[in-house]
């Protein structure tokens, strides 16, 4: 397709980023509505698994996808995926329970990562590596312009209207994308497809056991430390599926023909160190971006509304650094010092954050935010660059979706790392604080609090809901308001070794870069 005319590639490439923009709002406006969605439909025990549903069907298809599109095209993988994501968003917002949702959460996650796995790798088709940098930069830019409209929007429907607009507010993006690709998208030449039919079969195999390696893996993080203890027989024997799985996965791929994940790939050192800087990356940008909006509610008191609003200034700046970056790229040819200081600045942002109290001023809090926003705009679309430049143009879509398949799984670890991080600390020190507390009365309502209490709804109390929880007694408003400070210190304690251990995947990945070979960028297809 890079002999298209220009006024064609311009047509296509806002095909795929309106896309791209739907599938990321629909990623992100989620997390900032999930405590009105529980309120609404109850099932507190299954709140993760709205976002890990999501995560884990994406996760499962993108691989796959990433190697039949270099068969079959990306137009039919990117018009399937916009019209599941259509159809998921449609019935997400007619649940009428937890379990529901999460089934349509999941039909979501398929389309999200049929459009992803296809729409990164499309740039690639398009445009030789040289000029592509710049338009990896829009492409990330659109996800930046997601992390924009989505937070304040999320805010402002679970304020003032209902939950369900989140799913349903954003498909005319879903409609006018599947118009343009339809229409705009050509699609792979009769000739072409069957040569490529001819070349490859497909590994049915090799992608049962990946289907399989992955889910168990992503269980095993989701569910270890919240659901079942780290040696549970449940986490144990989830671990040995996912080795077991995953060494019969190796095996099989070595003796197919046409494996579902070409082994050769990971002995290109600048392809493994590429996906393991976008896995480390997956971890710690979501430490930011899913638990500031904690820190705004829960620390500051802050509605919905205001801490999206607040969480623009982050992406604004990521947009803003990811489309400059891409120019810069495409005109110097050079993309290495640029990606250790992007890691750099998203580190010691990242790592900024842990510092911040109660008493922090919005102005040190909106610096720190803009320091991870530009951080994290410089450096992510760098690298889906270096994982397309490390391989031959007949591998094009497998590497894209080896990458984005690894910055999710990150993502999803990540959270549940994370999670599990703010929770352990959080309730240490709540033991701590206790401890040395005299009245016997606030011991009494904060122990009867956490008793009935999750850590995500521990993380939005206020005084005012306090009469929501059934105690025996509610004590004078002094000695609530010892009760609230106490459990907001020590969700800050919980806060801060989350930002920590987030700053620290963004530090490892700039050691790994400094080992990675620059390979010079192609100005041809191949």
């Amino acid at each position: 397709m890079q002999n298209l005319q220009h006024r064609q590639k311009i047509g296509i490439m806002l095909a795929i980023m309106a896309a791209v923009l739907f599938t990321a709002i629909n990623q992100i406006i989620v997390g900032i509505a999930l405590p009105a969605i529980i309120s609404d439909l109850g099932g507190l025990d299954y709140f993760s698994w709205i976002f890990t549903a999501y995560m884990l069907a994406a996760c499962v298809v993108t691989v796959i996808a990433g190697r039949l599109s270099d068969v079959y095209g990306r137009k039919p993988f990117i018009l399937t995926g916009v019209i599941v994501l259509l159809v998921g968003s449609i019935l997400a917002g007619t649940a009428t329970d937890v379990i529901e949702l999460i089934i349509y959460r999941v039909i979501q996650g398929v389309g999200g990562g049929l459009i992803l796995a296809s729409c990164f790798t499309a740039v690639g088709d398009l445009f030789p590596t040289r000029e592509r940098a710049r338009w990896q930069g829009l492409l990330g830019a659109s996800y930046g312009l997601a992390s924009v409209l989505a937070p304040p929007m999320g805010g402002f429907i679970s304020d003032h209207w209902h939950w369900k607009w989140v799913f349903w507010i954003f498909t005319p993006i879903g409609f006018l994308a599947l118009i343009l690709i339809l229409f705009l998208y050509p699609s792979m030449e009769k000739k072409q497809k069957q040569k490529q039919k001819q070349k490859q079969s497909i590994d049915y195999v090799g992608a049962a056991l990946l289907i399989i390696t992955m889910i168990t893996s992503l269980l095993t993080f989701s569910w270890a430390g919240r659901r079942f203890d780290w040696d549970s027989p449940e986490i144990l024997s989830l671990l040995v599926s996912t080795i077991f799985s995953s060494i019969l996965l190796l095996l099989t791929e070595r003796r197919t023909e046409h494996p579902i994940i070409p082994l050769p790939l990971f002995r290109n050192s600048t392809f493994v160190i590429s996906i393991l800087v976008t896995f480390l990356m997956g971890a710690s940008m979501l430490g930011s971006l899913l638990f500031m909006p904690i820190y705004l509610q829960g620390i500051l008191g802050l509605s919905a509304t205001s801490s999206g609003t607040i969480m623009m200034i982050m992406t604004l700046c990521l947009v803003a650094a990811s489309v400059l970056c891409g120019q810069l790229v495409s005109r110097s040819g050079k993309y290495k010092n640029i990606a250790i200081f992007g890691l750099l600045i998203t580190s010691i942002g990242i790592y900024l954050l842990s510092t911040l109290t109660a008493q922090t001023d919005l102005s040190t809090i909106l610096t720190y935010l803009a320091l991870v926003g530009v951080g994290i705009g410089i450096a992510l679309p760098l690298f889906n660059l270096t994982i397309q430049n490390s391989v031959d143009h007949k591998n094009l879509g497998i590497a894209t979706a080896v990458g984005q398949l690894f910055r999710q799984l990150g993502a999803s670890i990540g959270v549940a790392l994370m999670g599990n991080l703010m929770s352990y600390n959080m309730y240490s020190e709540l033991a701590k604080r206790i401890s040395h507390i005299t009245s016997p009365q606030v011991i009494s309502v904060t122990k009867g609090v956490i008793n009935r209490m999750d850590i995500r709804q521990l993380s939005l109390i206020n005084p005012g809901k306090f009469t929501e929880l059934n105690l025996t007694s509610i004590p004078d408003a002094k000695i609530l308001q010892e009760v609230v400070i106490t459990i907001r210190e020590s969700l800050n304690v919980g806060l801060s070794y989350v930002f920590i251990g987030s700053a620290l995947p963004a530090f490892v990945a700039i050691l790994l870069v400094i080992f990675l070979r620059e390979i010079p960028l192609r100005i041809t297809k191949e």
